[in-house]
């Protein structure tokens, strides 16, 4: 049982924990150091170790973490121990490029529902999800009780596509329009803006 409250910051390396551990286990480590973990995940050991205290720590003194295990109780933490389901709002390359990822299945995600306003493209099949018409939308978000949404439309259509999305019950969206969404406060909203972060890279060359 949690006696203390979780700080946000270290429920946000959670997620980078789990990254290197599943770079780790597809290269077939066992077991890993709080050292190696430090390294791959670009934090200090004392702040791996102070971050699994909040949770009774999962390793032996001397013997490191059991990759495995760690993975399944970093992804209970996260409430990503049981496939989330996702649903895509645009297939353009940066949508086609999501529903061919197979790296999301295996981080928890699944996207079971992808939708766009192109007659051209609604009925294709991309991997195992039907292209459908934006008209379907908050019923089958409804339907299937998605929660997670992703926006991938250009920047005029995303807040009114974000809009739809709240409707039908979804409660946290990933948007790579680099816009404001004026989302209702119960819904969490991530943007994803590849020019800024492609500027900050060039910024330090």
């Amino acid at each position: 049982m949690r006696s203390r409250p979780i700080p946000e910051e270290t429920v946000g390396r959670l997620f980078g924990y789990l990254r290197a551990l599943l770079c780790l286990a597809n290269e077939g480590v066992q077991t890993v150091s709080s050292q190696i973990l430090a390294k791959a995940s670009q934090v200090k050991p004392s702040t791996i170790r102070k971050d699994f205290s909040y949770f009774g720590g999962f390793g032996k003194r001397g013997v490191g973490y059991d990759v495995n295990r760690l993975v399944e109780e970093i992804r209970s933490i996260l409430n990503l121990d049981k496939l989330v389901k996702v649903a895509l709002v645009g297939v353009g390359n940066i949508g086609k490029a999501l529903l061919m990822y197979s790296g999301l299945r295996q981080e928890g995600f699944e996207i079971v529902a992808a939708f766009d306003s192109s007659s051209d493209k609604v009925g294709q099949r991309i991997g195992n999800v039907a292209i459908e018409d934006m008209g379907n939308l908050e019923e089958r978000i409804e339907a299937e009780g998605i929660k997670v949404g992703i926006v991938a439309v250009p920047v005029s259509a995303a807040p009114q596509v974000a809009q739809r999305l709240a409707k039908g019950g979804v409660k946290a969206i990933l948007s790579f329009a680099p816009c404001p969404l004026n989302m209702p406060d119960d819904v969490r909203v991530a943007c994803v803006d590849l020019a800024t972060e492609m500027a900050r890279l060039v910024y330090y060359l």
